[in-house]
């Protein structure tokens, strides 16, 4: 392998301070931007649902992040792609903040300053990150049969009683699709092609699907989620769509502000995880740790 340039990365389990659980993120360091095609082929060979590129931007006092799915689509949006960067970052011991105002930390991805709260586990000692996404936007309705034969439910199986499949956006725009219990929402199997079909005609991506939990659960709701627009079948974990989720709940007076809240996601894919979540007046948190679980180098 003489001669060949190599790249140090790491494999993290998002929304989980345990290996195997969680959203596996693969983050790859490098010391600047690279060729295009260079992050579509490492982010097709490492197959996970999205890959994360990060360097020390000395000129923005921070670290920039790039992220791409295994189809080569660079994503925006601040979900475990962007918390599980910040955690492999501050793990590997890189000062990404000792330039910046201690109270307003940021870093920096599609040329914007995405703000950070960190703290750091007083146990585990593993960072705590919370992504600070924009209030939620409640844009529209979608016809409930349609998600309905989508998902391979029928029209009961949804909680229209309380709910109803809704586009909500922070970062990204997904629709929160009401299930009316656990056993429905880890049953289903859905129709790919019919989901991509309602994403373009109403303009959104992913499907967030929820259940409410039990009132002696940690977690407020369970859900799943799907994006196969975006080559994203099942996901064990969604920050970009707990964010509207909770701005949703809240909105609808389910939930109130400034109090945070756990959502439950992965359990049918065996990767259980835990998003914690707050609305608050001008923002909303969406956060969680991460853990290392494997390490490498990779050749270019």
């Amino acid at each position: 392998m003489m001669g060949r340039k190599t790249l140090e990365y790491y494999v993290l389990d998002v929304f989980s301070n345990k290996s195997y659980q969680g959203n596996p993120l693969s983050v790859v360091f490098t010391e600047g931007n690279l060729k295009l095609e260079t992050y579509q082929d490492i982010s097709k060979e490492f197959r996970y649902s999205e890959t994360s590129f990060v360097y020390y931007s000395p000129r923005d006092k921070a670290l920039v992040v790039r992220s791409f799915t295994p189809t080569g689509i660079e994503i925006d949006g601040a979900g475990h792609n962007l918390l599980g960067a910040v955690c492999g970052a501050l793990l590997k011991g890189m000062p990404i903040f000792d330039e910046q105002n201690e109270s307003e930390p940021f870093v920096v991805m599609k040329h914007s300053a995405i703000p950070l709260t960190v703290s750091f586990d007083p146990v585990t000692f593993y960072p705590v990150v919370q992504m600070h996404q924009k209030s939620a936007v409640i844009k529209q309705e979608i016809p409930t049969y349609k998600i309905a034969v989508a998902l391979g439910l029928k029209i009961e199986d949804l909680d229209v009683n309380a709910f109803v499949p809704t586009v909500v956006k922070t970062e990204v725009a997904h629709t929160m699709v009401p299930i009316k219990n656990s056993e429905l929402l880890n049953s289903f199997v859905p129709d790919n092609q019919l989901l991509i079909e309602i994403s373009k005609e109403y303009n959104f991506e992913g499907f967030y699907c929820f259940t409410i939990a039990d009132e002696n659960e940690e977690h407020i709701v369970e859900t799943r989620f799907f994006n196969p627009i975006i080559g994203i079948n099942e996901d064990p974990a969604t920050g970009t769509a707990a964010g509207p989720l909770i701005g949703f709940l809240t909105q609808k007076k389910f939930t109130k502000s400034d109090k945070e809240y756990k959502i439950l996601q992965g359990v049918k894919l065996k990767q259980a995880s835990m998003i914690e979540v707050m609305n608050r007046e001008e923002d909303i948190l969406v956060g969680g740790s991460s853990i290392i679980t494997m390490k490498g180098e990779l050749y270019l």
